[in-house]
């Protein structure tokens, strides 16, 4: 067990924004998920599609690191109409970055709900979890680098971009979206 999982809150906690749940996986979530999953245009950053079992598969390894840890990528749910959204979370990557060991925020939502802030709403209060429940130090948020959308949500949470990028180790050699660049914000400067 790391130091993160030592001291994490109780599982199944699920955060609140004025519009938005963030909580555990159900298995409704499932068929909405693999739509999202099977979407080019939310993939689009991503090397592949997922098929159905893929993506169930993804969530249920989702879903079993909340239940160990007490955080990760939570389910996101519009408060009003209990509709799935996508996640919106903390991670511990397990691949071989070049800032490893951290935690990094990340997020992934359907493609009705962009454009909407529910991204940057739903980040900000993970944040605020990871850095006042979790004593996090710093978090972390990387993407490809044509992914400026993404980017730009990472500058709406004030996170600083670095000026080195790397290659993603779980994206093969040569493929256009192994580069990518990261940002990173420490609890002081989340404090600001």
């Amino acid at each position: 067990m790391n130091r993160l999982e030592a001291r994490s809150p109780k599982p199944n906690r699920e955060l609140e924004t004025a519009r938005l749940k963030l909580r555990q996986w159900q298995p409704s979530d499932l068929e909405p998920f693999a739509r999202m999953n099977a979407d080019p245009r939310v993939m689009e950053f991503f090397p592949a599609l997922l098929s159905r079992a893929e993506s169930d598969a993804m969530a249920e390894r989702i879903r079993s690191l909340i239940a160990r840890r007490g955080f990760g990528f939570w389910a996101a749910e519009l408060k009003e109409s209990r509709a799935f959204i996508g996640f919106v979370g903390l991670h511990i990557p397990s691949a071989a970055l070049p800032f490893s060991p951290c935690v990094e925020i990340g997020w992934r939502l359907d493609f009705p709900y962009w454009g909407q802030g529910y991204a940057t709403e739903a980040a900000r209060e993970a944040l605020r979890f990871g850095f006042t429940e979790l004593n996090l130090p710093e978090i972390v948020a990387f993407t490809a680098v044509g992914n400026l959308r993404s980017q730009s949500v990472m500058r709406r949470l004030n996170m600083r971009l670095q000026p080195e990028t790397f290659q993603h180790p779980d994206i093969p050699a040569g493929h256009a979206l192994q580069e990518h660049c990261w940002y990173r914000l420490s609890i002081d400067e989340w404090r600001l």
